[in-house]
């Protein structure tokens, strides 16, 4: 059975010698002591190896299954849910009057990480309860938050978030869930959603159904979309649970991974629903959630890359094959470890170097988010507006792509299921899929974000970028970042610079490049993240570190990323100045 160990060492290490977490001047951030994340992450760390790993290949083969329209999760998700809520890591970011630690995001996306590597599947219930939490907190009404949130903090009741229809995915615009008003304050729900996460299943007293639909008689397209709470079980005045309402699960979507997690097709007939936020502003209110989710997405994708790397290094330390070629390592045995051989090595190199980074990135998005939030940062908000897009989409794709390397490490045992690695790589697919197809996310990046607010956030991250090079360069050691760091960020620019040209003459110039724009965003943003790593390691060195070995360990894997990896900036931008011609060249009937 794969096993899974939480790198919080590598965690207080990016907060506290890359981030400098305590000495922000973020709101609840001078409670962020070492000794206090280092208690949260022991004990985190603890649940996901001791209680959550056992179960994800439970889960994985087992699966849900629908009786007579009731979910049944796989063996011991209960117990384990139940050991999460009293715990009350579900709500370790929300506010404490709801029943919430009240931390900020940056320790949920930390712990997040953990729970997810360790069973992607099962951590999604109390994720996406998470986000739609978050959605009834912001744009609540005082009786709504007073009726809901106190039980989904606590995931007593869970909740989902319902978009997609039968004939409706990206275009949201084309639902026909419609929604008629009672006279009451209420509505009457009717529609069917589907890929509907965590829709139906037994480790809840209630599920809080968070639902886009159309007020009969608003506006045409997406400007008529509105959002909706319609519970499972309705709720009385006094809190309790009342009548079942007139939603149900038609059935479990069979599904590629994350077996463990009931994937609905929701049905709506007339179910009673209330009004989230104002009329016909349900998108507003659902990328509350949204947005939350594609961060928590980016983390799953780190996640399934960081469990299936610490498993192919263990059998690339165990697996026996061939002779070192500069001389036997294991003259004892018949054969040495495959870890001695250079492109085991080079495989193993690229999965840590990304996960590091990776995991770097993940967390200073969360203390933007952070600094967005408890200070109400405009700028903050901007820039992590401007980068959710290539968290998620980045991040994902390339944490796929790692859990596939992971997987070759393996060679013919990495296809058996026996092995467990088959799993991760299925778990990481839907990560570049769902809460937003990582195309959609690069159309996003490069047709709204880039000239958002007259292009003001993409110009302060170069200006990050410039002026944290710009600071370093005379640090000894700092030269062999610093200067692949600028080189990638002048592609960056050159990139950003070929679509405002090219962009306005032809669209089809700009969207072709979208992909490759967003994975050369990515790539800079690992580079500035081991750049930054770089100079707490080396300052930790210069100052006498009790720890030598860890830091030049990160010096050694960062020097990997920044000659081996991010020289791709430059094959991106060829790509994109391209333009779109090759791209459009058939005519559809020629594919």
């Amino acid at each position: 059975m794969p096993r899974y160990t939480a790198p919080t060492k590598d965690m207080q290490f990016i907060l506290h010698d890359v981030l400098n977490i305590a000495d922000h001047d973020i709101p609840g951030y001078t409670d962020l002591e070492r000794d206090f994340t280092s208690a949260i992450f022991e004990e985190a760390g603890k649940i996901a190896s001791e209680v959550l790993t056992p179960l994800n290949t439970v889960g994985d083969t087992e699966g849900c299954v629908m009786e007579n329209g009731v979910v049944r999760t796989p063996t011991g998700f209960k117990e384990a849910f139940d050991q999460m809520s009293e715990g009350g890591w579900p709500g370790i970011d929300m506010p404490e009057e709801f029943g919430g630690m009240g931390l900020p995001y940056v320790m949920n996306t930390a712990v997040g990480e953990m729970f997810s590597s360790a069973n992607q599947a099962f951590t999604m219930y109390q994720g996406l309860t998470h986000g739609a939490a978050s959605a009834i907190l912001v744009h609540g009404t005082e009786e709504q938050k007073a009726t809901y949130l106190p039980k989904m903090v606590s995931c007593e009741w869970t909740g989902t978030m319902n978009l997609t229809e039968p004939h409706c995915g990206t275009d949201l615009g084309l639902m026909r869930t419609k929604a008629e008003p009672q006279g009451d304050g209420s509505y009457k729900i009717s529609g069917q959603k589907i890929f509907i996460s965590a829709g139906e299943h037994d480790m809840a007293d209630n599920i809080i159904h968070l639902v886009l639909g159309k007020i009969v008689g608003g506006p045409e397209g997406i400007k008529g979309v509105s959002l909706f709470i319609v519970p499972k079980l309705l709720v009385n005045e006094d809190g309790s649970l009342g009548a079942r309402n007139g939603v149900s699960c038609g059935k479990i979507e069979e599904k590629m991974g994350i077996h463990g997690n009931s994937t609905c097709v929701m049905n709506y007939d007339e179910a009673t629903g209330y009004l989230l936020g104002e009329e016909h502003k349900g998108m507003r209110a659902m990328f509350t959630m949204m947005n939350e989710a594609r961060l928590g997405v980016g983390m799953q994708g780190l996640a399934q890359a960081e469990v299936a790397y610490q498993n192919a290094l263990d059998y690339a330390k165990d697996r026996l094959q061939g002779r070192d070629v500069t001389g036997v390592k294991n003259p004892d045995g018949p054969a040495d470890p495959i870890i001695v051989h250079p492109d085991i090595r080079r495989n193993l190199m690229e999965q840590k170097s990304f996960t590091e980074a990776g995991r770097a990135f993940l967390l200073w998005g969360s203390t933007l988010i952070d600094r967005a939030h408890r200070s109400e940062d405009a700028d903050a908000d901007g820039l992590v507006s401007l980068l959710t897009p290539v968290i998620k989409g980045f991040l994902t794709d390339k944490g796929y792509d790692m859990t596939v390397q992971a997987q070759q490490v393996y060679g013919g045992h990495g296809y058996i299921e026996e092995w467990g690695m088959s799993q991760f790589t299925r778990d990481a697919r839907i990560a570049m899929i769902y809460e937003g197809a990582n195309g959609v996310q690069a159309l996003d990046l490069v047709g709204r974000k880039l000239a958002q607010d007259g292009g003001k956030h993409v110009m302060a991250f170069f200006d990050l970028v410039k002026g944290f090079c710009k600071d370093n360069a005379e640090i000894e050691g700092m030269e062999e970042f610093i200067s692949p760091l600028k080189a990638a960020s002048k592609d960056l620019q050159a990139a950003g610079m070929y679509f405002m040209q090219e962009g306005m003459k032809n669209p089809n110039n700009a969207l072709s490049g979208s992909y490759d724009f967003m994975h050369l965003f990515g790539h800079v943003c690992l580079g500035l993240m081991w750049s930054m790593m770089a100079k707490a390691s080396l300052a930790a060195l210069s100052n006498g570190t009790d720890d030598p070995v860890f830091h030049e360990t990160k010096l050694a894997t960062g020097r990997f990323y920044m000659t081996r990896t991010l020289p791709m900036t430059a094959m991106h931008l060829a790509r994109i100045q391209a333009g779109g011609e090759a791209v459009m060249a058939l005519d559809a009937a020629n594919f």
